[in-house]
């Protein structure tokens, strides 16, 4: 009978932990409506996420032998930052190398590490040169355009195809403006913080204290696009609109996070499952013992 009862209550406690353990986590962000006016477009005070059934295209790119070339070695350049190695390859890998900046370290770290790697990146006799011509030459519009044909020429193959635009300057215009169409980074990441904490911060202070250029970068998160506005200084991160966007409802570094949350949580149910069925077997066998006739 106690064995029976024994039995009975093991099998109705790994039922109910199957059926704890197969429940799955939904996540969803509540977003408001897109303003009807068409002045307010280009305001990033409001993000309206896309839902989760509308899958937006993917852009694919052939990378040349100079674009593979500069991804691997600035993915090398965040490995050896992080002393973390991955085995992909190309821009899969510089994004898995970012990832597990996201997924190891606090914000403030992963801006040092990031400015670490750029820093690792480029040779240092440039950084020097480029630190000493910024004390002798002043900030100009030839200055600032030059920052931007040159981000359009030469980085493409980090952000995606990008252009140079018009803005207004002390009452005048200038192209130092580069618009990204769609970033490639922030596409393949899917992940606001990742952006902000990995790609905006730290580029725009590494550029400011190594060539003595202030660039603002935009990021539009409906879209994925971005303006790096050379010449301009960025607003604090306490008021940067980027800053106030939540994430996607599809976020990578998010689901990261509710699949660990999952695997931590079902370990511990299991383990106290385990728990209960060694004292329930100790108990069936003290019984035994106690109920069976002494020989």
């Amino acid at each position: 009978m106690e064995a029976k009862l024994s039995r009975s209550l093991i099998t109705t406690l790994a039922h109910n932990q199957k059926t704890k353990c197969s429940r799955r986590i939904i996540v969803a962000v509540l977003t408001r409506p897109p303003p009807t006016d068409r002045h307010h477009h280009h305001h990033h005070d409001k993000i309206n996420l896309k839902p989760v059934g509308e899958v937006m295209q993917k852009a694919v790119y052939n990378d040349n032998w100079f674009e593979q070339m500069a991804i691997n070695h600035l993915s090398r350049c965040v490995q050896d930052a992080t002393g973390k190695r991955n085995q992909k390859a190309g821009y899969e890998s510089l994004v898995e190398a970012a990832t597990t900046v996201a997924r190891n370290f606090n914000p403030s770290h992963q801006r040092e590490l990031v400015i670490q790697a750029l820093e690792k990146a480029i040779p240092s006799a440039l950084l020097q040169l480029a630190k000493q011509m910024r004390t002798l030459i002043p900030q100009t519009k030839f200055s600032r355009e030059f920052f931007a044909v040159f981000t359009t020429v030469f980085f493409a193959w980090l952000v995606g195809p990008c252009q140079v635009k018009e803005s207004e300057v002390n009452g005048g215009t200038e192209k130092n403006v580069v618009h990204i169409k769609k970033c490639r980074f922030l596409e393949e990441a899917n992940c606001v913080g990742m952006c902000t904490n990995l790609c905006k911060m730290p580029t725009q202070t590494f550029i400011k204290d190594s060539f003595g250029m202030p660039v603002n970068m935009v990021p539009n998160f409906d879209d994925m696009s971005c303006e790096m506005i050379f010449g301009q200084d960025p607003p604090a991160a306490s008021d940067d609109p980027a800053f106030k966007q939540p994430c996607y409802k599809l976020c990578n570094h998010l689901n990261f996070i509710f699949s660990a949350f999952r695997q931590r949580k079902a370990k511990a149910q299991c383990q106290v499952l385990n728990l209960m069925q060694m004292k329930i077997e100790t108990r069936r066998v003290y019984w035994r013992r106690f109920i069976s006739p002494v020989k």
